[in-house]
């Protein structure tokens, strides 16, 4: 399966939805929108997961490295994500400690 990217903007918040899988063959994708995202000022993402039917450990590195990309700027990443089996990823993790998870875009676009 492919990954899909749609990105949008909400005010100073881009919000980029994903689909299908991130993996080794998918992830260098989803990783270069988020540092084109930064390198054109955008600062503060939410990655809404929703439609992600799989993530393995380069998706989660490439989450990671978009979050250090973005505090450099002194910027925020939140996650919305409600699939049990990717929560469960994060939990395991530690991750869902490091990133804000939210139920819906909406949640994560007034939390910010």
């Amino acid at each position: 399966m492919d990954l899909v990217l749609d990105s949008h903007e909400s005010g100073d918040v881009t919000v980029v939805s994903v689909s299908g899988e991130i993996d080794v063959y998918t992830a260098p994708k989803l990783r270069d929108r988020i540092a084109q995202l930064v390198a054109e000022g955008r600062h503060h993402l939410v990655i809404d997961m929703d439609g992600v039917e799989f993530l393995d450990s380069t998706g989660l590195g490439v989450l990671v490295g978009g979050l250090k990309k973005v505090r450099v700027e002194g910027g925020s990443m939140e996650i919305v994500c409600t699939r049990e089996r990717l929560l469960k990823i994060f939990r395991i993790t530690g991750l869902a400690k490091v990133f804000t998870i939210h139920a819906s875009q909406d949640a994560a676009l007034t939390a910010g």
